[in-house]
Order: C-alpha cells, then structure tokens, then sequence
C-alpha cells in the first residue's frame, strides 16, 4: 500500500511540473497575443496551446483531487481548477454562439488567471518550510496578478484610453494601483475599471503579511544572537 501511495504521488508531482511548465508557456503566449496589438481575435496557434494547457490544468486538478488523503479540505480548490481549465473560448466558437467579442476575449483569460492557482500549488512541493512556503505564494500570487491584470488592462484600453501608449504604460499602472500609490491612467472600460478596483484590495491584503514576515525574521535573528 505505501509503495502504491508513493507512486501515486510521484505521479502527482509531475502533473504538477507539467502544469508549472504549462503555466509559464501560457503566460508568455498570452502576452504575445494581447501586446502584439491585434484585436479581432486570438490566433489559431494561441487557440491551440490554450487548449492543450486547459487540459493539461484540467488533468492535473482532477489527479489530485482522487488522490487526495484529505479530499473535503482541498476539493473545492481542486473543483475551482477544473471547472475553470474547461477552454470556455474554444467551446463558445465551436458551438456558434453569438457572444459578444469582447466576452470571449476576457473568457480567454480565465486559464491564464488558473495559472496562478497552478504555480502556487507547485510550491507546496518546491518550498520547504512552512512559512517560507506561504510567503513565497504570497509574493508569486500579487506579482502573476499584478503582470496579469496588466495585460487585461492592456487587452481593454489600449486603443480607447488616450493615456495608454505602451503596456510598458499598463505594467506601471498595475504596480502603482497594487502599492495603492494610484497612477495618471484613469481606466474607461467596465474591465479596466473592475481591475482597478481590484488591485488595491490584493495590495492591501498581501503587503501587510509581507511586513509581518520580514519584521518576525529580523526578530528571530536579533533575538539568535
């Protein structure tokens, strides 16, 4: 029984180094597509990693969940991850819905979004200790939702807001809007003005764990010697 359980989860951590690969390929794809400026719709290349990475998260989440020693603590986590690894944007246009364009772009980030929640899990295996580990999902989680409300502000406003020349311009919005500092680019789309909102509240909850930890580890040192 124990070797079987080990096998199990040495098959768990290499869906979850797939899924960390899978994560990082998305990432970079789905910035290829939104900064390269074309707005009619996604690629057919893109299209096809996303449907490959969906299925991929999906596996992955659904492995874990039957393998799962304590299934009620992390099966709504798990579900989370499936339901959102489904490639809405592809089944949308196979299915000749009439949705709007703007719909199926912002669904399409919904995998992108679950790429956060993939790297995170990876480090329940990666980092050792247990406030090392929450920590370092502390800072992955506000820099990936930082970069990626980027790129959603970005996809939304470039072209319409007069104040958004570059996504170098939208980069630095997110980080300012996430510090709570506040930047000169006031969004004018219902997305831009959602993760607007957004931003600041990730800031605030995260930044005040970030000095928490730092001012225990300088205690602790202070307190060693």
């Amino acid at each position: 029984m124990g070797s079987s359980k080990s096998t199990l989860y040495a098959i768990a951590n290499i869906f979850n180094t797939i899924s960390l690969a899978a994560s990082v390929v998305l990432l970079v794809g789905v910035s290829f597509e939104v900064t390269g400026g074309v707005k009619s719709g996604f690629s057919d290349w893109y299209r096809a990693l996303q449907l490959v990475v969906c299925s991929i998260f999906f596996m992955t989440a659904v492995f874990r969940l039957m393998i799962a020693q304590y299934r009620q603590r992390h099966w709504l986590r798990d579900l989370v991850f499936a339901m959102a690894s489904i490639p809405y944007m592809d089944i949308l246009e196979w299915s000749g819905a009439n949705v709007e364009h703007s719909s199926v772009r912002l669904l399409a980030f919904a995998p992108v979004l679950i790429s956060i929640m993939a790297t995170v899990v990876i480090l329940e295996w990666l980092v050792k200790g247990k406030k090392r580990r929450l920590m370092a999902a502390y800072v992955l989680t506000v820099t990936m939702f930082t970069y990626i409300s980027a790129l959603l502000f970005y996809d939304a406003e470039m072209g319409i807001n007069s104040h958004l020349k570059t996504f170098g311009d939208a980069l630095w919005w997110a980080w300012m809007n996430v510090t709570t500092v506040g930047a000169e680019i006031f969004p004018v789309t219902t997305v831009g003005k959602v993760v607007c909102v957004l931003l600041p509240v990730v800031g605030m909850m995260f930044f005040p764990i970030f000095t928490v930890y730092i001012s225990d580890y300088y205690d602790k040192k202070e307190g060693g010697k």
